[in-house]
């Protein structure tokens, strides 16, 4: 079949959530059968999301060939099978980037570039590369950051309405809106909506289905009224209300409203039934979870929700897969210090966690994090800089070496146990990490990590530029801190455990990015399992 697209907007504001909705409708339709991709179009000139701040931008998400993403790929691969890369995610920033240095090239032999066609000629062909990742994309769903009326998005929307002027019958539109109910009126009003299809239709883009994100059901008064002035047949406009209990309900509402076997009818596709028995066993256990495992988080962006967004979905995964709800205590890294106590500072959690990250802030609340989870054998799991965190303490508690650190922290360091690998020292470009996606990984037998994964050797993501020294590696194994993980037909250091310790685990890759709802990454699972257990008999 030639291959259809469906273009997914936003409008009135932002945060109404365009990415699970896009992982949801291609999830659903992954369910009937149709091989997805997805792509996300980032309106801001940064190249990628690699050196922006958390703050500002959430988390990273890094693809297998190393593409530093938005976090909505972190969505559409928690929700689908579609194929992610850095193809999956383009920016304004790769957009002029690629069209500029063609011209400095000389490749538009001397022409006049503009944003129109250059511009947009480059967008509609980074969507047309996107449906040729592999033979047999039947569905390729992209949804444009930002919202209907910003300046920035102005070249995607023309992008998107030449493609389907290019394409006729091959393209569908959604718009995502938001339908607000002011308390003090008692109403629900959709002037708003009104003004973002308007806003659409002036660009050239006409909605084809409408769904309206809102606090509660619509009327059929109100969707009445939206079809009328969004011009939208009134079957094609849906709602899309907050969930109750679980993100991982809305492919289920969505899936209630017939909003798949629409967007068949739309295409003139087969509307096949699905089968989705498994997220109605997950939404389940979510409703009526059989305990809860606490879990604390200690890191430098913990008031930011999204700053670790796939690590806080991989923990809910495994703590669903024991059947037990999660709970989350967040620890700013660099006040736990000024508590006194380290125990009372960080007190209440059946486990600990230390995520990736960067820079000096909060090391040493992180350094006695790990030193208390040493000592009194609570469950401990070290996330890329966690894990050279875990190796700082080490060497610094149980070996002696006082001026044990990472030369990110102190470059002058004497005893340098995290050092940055020689052939980076002359890397200038803050995006040229030499450690940037997937690398295979060998196991030790006989390891917890080798115990989890049930597997000899793994594929894991990477995001980092400081390794751990292997000049420290045979001391410290000698006093049972375990290199249990090393890079594939290399010396890497890749994981490491503490050898007569319940669960103490540290990796150097991100294994969150691989984490499904249905599906939980293994050692999420089994820190979970072990802090589970930590709950049930505490030292």
């Amino acid at each position: 079949m030639q291959t259809k697209y469906i273009f997914i907007t936003g409008g009135v504001c932002s945060s109404l959530g365009k990415g699970l909705t896009a992982a949801s409708i291609g999830m659903l339709l992954e369910k009937k059968g149709f091989k997805i991709a997805m792509l996300k179009c980032d309106p801001y000139l940064n190249v990628d999301p690699g050196t922006m701040n958390p703050y500002q931008h959430g988390e990273v998400y890094v693809t297998d060939d190393g593409g530093e993403t938005d976090l909505d790929l972190g969505h559409y691969y928690r929700y689908t099978d579609s194929p992610l890369s850095a193809a999956s995610n383009i920016t304004s920033g790769q957009i002029y980037n690629a069209v500029i240095r063609r011209e400095r090239e000389g490749g538009y032999l001397g022409k006049t570039v503009q944003v129109i066609p250059h511009i947009t000629d480059e967008i509609k062909q980074k969507i047309f590369l996107v449906s040729k990742q592999f033979e047999g994309i039947d569905i390729v769903l992209v949804e444009i950051g930002g919202t209907i009326g910003d300046i920035e998005s102005l070249p995607f929307l023309e992008a998107i309405r030449q493609f389907r002027y290019d394409h006729p019958g091959d393209c569908m539109n959604i718009h995502l809106t938001y339908v607000p109910y002011l308390k003090s009126a008692g109403e629900v009003k959709t002037k708003p909506s009104q003004h973002s299809a308007q806003v659409l239709r002036e660009i050239g883009i006409f909605p084809d289905m409408i769904l309206c994100r809102c606090e509660s059901k619509l009327s059929d008064e109100v969707k009445d009224k939206i079809s009328l002035f969004c011009n939208v047949p009134r079957q094609f406009v849906m709602e899309e209300v907050d969930v109750e209990y679980s993100i991982y309900e809305v492919p289920l509402e969505l899936h209630a409203q017939n909003v798949d076997g629409m967007i068949c009818q739309k295409f003139g596709l087969a509307d096949r039934p699905i089968d989705l028995s498994e997220w109605t066993k997950l939404i389940d256990t979510i409703k009526k979870p059989k305990g809860s495992v606490t879990i604390g988080i200690i890191g430098k962006y913990v008031d930011h929700q999204d700053s670790y967004k796939s690590v806080l979905e991989a923990l809910d995964h495994a703590a669903l897969s024991q059947g037990y709800q999660l709970e989350i205590k967040r620890f700013e890294a660099d006040k736990i210090i000024d508590n006194g106590s380290v125990e009372k500072a960080i007190e209440g959690c059946d486990g600990y966690l230390v995520p990736g990250g960067f820079g000096e802030r909060g090391w040493m609340g992180k350094i006695l994090t790990a030193k208390y989870c040493r000592e009194k054998k609570r469950p401990f799991f070290g996330i890329c800089l966690g894990m050279q965190v875990m190796a700082v303490e080490f060497a610094r508690h149980v070996l002696g070496l006082t001026e044990a650190n990472s030369t990110e922290i102190d470059s002058y360091t004497k005893e340098p146990v995290i050092s940055l690998l020689s052939e980076q020292r002359t890397v200038q470009d803050l995006g040229g990490t030499m450690r940037l996606g997937a690398y295979a990984c060998e196991l030790l037998k006989g390891s917890k990590a080798y115990a989890a994964y049930g597997s000899k050797v793994i594929s894991e993501r990477h995001r980092h530029r400081y390794e751990f020294n292997s000049k420290y590696r045979e001391e410290m194994e000698k006093n049972n801190f375990i290199f249990t993980g090393q890079l594939e037909n290399g010396s890497l250091c890749e994981i490491a455990e503490i050898k007569d310790h319940p669960w103490m685990l540290g990796v150097q890759f991100h294994p969150e990015f691989k984490s499904k709802p249905t599906k939980a990454h293994p050692l999420f699972r089994d820190f979970i399992k072990a802090s589970i257990a930590n709950r049930m008999n505490p030292a």
